[in-house]
C-alpha cells in the first residue's frame, strides 16, 4: 500500500532511516531529561499562562519517537522478507533491554513495568495476527484481544494505549489525517504525538542508508546500552 501524505510527493525527502535516527534522537533527549530531572526543573518560564522547564520541553520532544517508531514497525512488517526472524529480533531486545530500563527507571530491580520493545512485539504480533487470520473474524478477534491482555498485565511502556496505537497506523494506513487524530487521541501527551506526524508524512517510501546488518543490529543496541550509561550518569550525580 502506498503512503498517502498531507504534503505533495516534492516536499516529502525522508526516507525511513532518517526518520529512524529522526526518532532516537528524540528519545535520546527525553531519557536525557529523566535522567538529569533534578538540574532541569529549575529553570522556569512562564509561557501563555503555564510554567514551562526544561525538562517539560525535553519530554515534549521526547513523544516524538514513540509515534515513529510504531510506523517504521508497520513498515518493516509490510516490507520484511522473514517475519519470524523480525519477531525474534524483537524479543530478544526486549529481554536484553529489561535490566538497562529496570535500573534507569527504578535504580533497582525489578521496576514495575517493561521496557517498549515488549510494546512493538506485541503490536508486531498484533499485525502478524490481522494478516494471518485475515477473513477469519473469530480468530482475529481472539488473539487481538489475548494480546491487548497481555499488554494491559505486562505494563510496558504506553501499555495498552500503545498496542492499539500500532494497530490503528496499520489499519489507517493511506489515511493520514485519520492516522494523526485517531493516534493522538490514543496516547498521552496529544499534541506532541501529532507533531510526530509531521515528518510521517514526509516519508519518501525508500529504507535509507541503514542497509547492513549490523548498522541495523546497532540502531537496536542503541537503547539498552544508552540506558545503561544515563543510568550511571545519574547515580553519579545524584548518588541514587
Amino acid at each position: 500500500m502506498e503512503q498517502s501524505s498531507f504534503f505533495p510527493a516534492r516536499l516529502r525527502r525522508l526516507s525511513g532511516s532518517a526518520l529512524k535516527l529522526f526518532a532516537v534522537i528524540a528519545m535520546l533527549i527525553d531519557h536525557t531529561a529523566i535522567c538529569l530531572r533534578p538540574l532541569l526543573e529549575a529553570p522556569r518560564l512562564a509561557l501563555f499562562g503555564h510554567v514551562v522547564t526544561p525538562y517539560l520541553a525535553m519530554r515534549f520532544v521526547g513523544r516524538l519517537a514513540f509515534p515513529i517508531f510504531c510506523f517504521l514497525l508497520a513498515e518493516g512488517f509490510r516490507h520484511t522478507r522473514d517475519r519470524r526472524r523480525y519477531g525474534l529480533r524483537l524479543l530478544l531486545f526486549a529481554l536484553l533491554s529489561e535490566i538497562p530500563f529496570d535500573l534507569f527507571r527504578g535504580g533497582q530491580l525489578p521496576y514495575a513495568g517493561q521496557n517498549v520493545f515488549f510494546t512493538l512485539l506485541l503490536g508486531y504480533l498484533g499485525l502478524w495476527a490481522l494478516e494471518a487470520f485475515r477473513g477469519k473474524p473469530w480468530r482475529t478477534l481472539g488473539s487481538v484481544l489475548g494480546l491487548f491482555a497481555v499488554s494491559w498485565f505486562l505494563h510496558a511502556d504506553y501499555s495498552w494505549m500503545g498496542f492499539l496505537f500500532i494497530l490503528v497506523l496499520y489499519l489507517l494506513g493511506g489515511q493520514p489525517a485519520v492516522q494523526a487524530l485517531a493516534g493522538s487521541a490514543l496516547l498521552p501527551w496529544p499534541v506532541g504525538v501529532g507533531l510526530a506526524f509531521l515528518p510521517l508524512n514526509l516519508y519518501d517510501g525508500r529504507r535509507g542508508f541503514i542497509r547492513s546488518p549490523w548498522l541495523k543490529l546497532g540502531f537496536y543496541a542503541f537503547y539498552p546500552l544508552h540506558l545503561l550509561l544515563l543510568w550511571q550518569l545519574h547515580l553519579r550525580l545524584f548518588g541514587y
